[in-house]
């Protein structure tokens, strides 16, 4: 029996192949992904999308230590999910400005049915 998926197109796979991501891309969603599986650093990320914060202010947010918290934005800022820049004394994070950032922005919220706040 050959039965078509729902979401199978009646194309032919070297089609498909030849519109395949680059390595470059799929390696960087690949890590992104991997970095937001981890709860905190995805509460963090997503908290990081709506306001620029210091690692004391997300600490205090999040719940978690200034060093944990710092390992995690180590982990998001290699991954290219955030950035940080230094004001003063204080390093500040945001989320990096990127189509991709943006789509698991809108990703994170669909699915975990969360409204923006205003």
């Amino acid at each position: 029996m050959n039965k078509k998926l729902p979401h199978k197109h009646d194309l032919k796979s070297d089609m498909i192949v030849s519109h395949f991501p680059d390595s470059e891309v799929i390696n960087s969603v690949s890590e992104a992904l991997k970095q937001l599986g981890d709860p905190s650093r995805l509460r963090i990320f997503w908290l990081l999308c709506h306001t620029e914060e210091c690692v004391t202010n997300i600490a205090a947010a999040v719940n978690m230590t200034s060093p944990a918290v710092s390992h995690h934005l180590r982990l998001l800022k290699a991954a290219g999910l955030i950035v940080s820049h230094r004001e003063g004394k204080e390093m500040l994070y945001r989320a990096s400005d990127t189509a991709l950032t943006e789509s698991l922005h809108h990703t994170i919220e669909h699915v975990g049915e969360i409204a923006c706040p205003r």
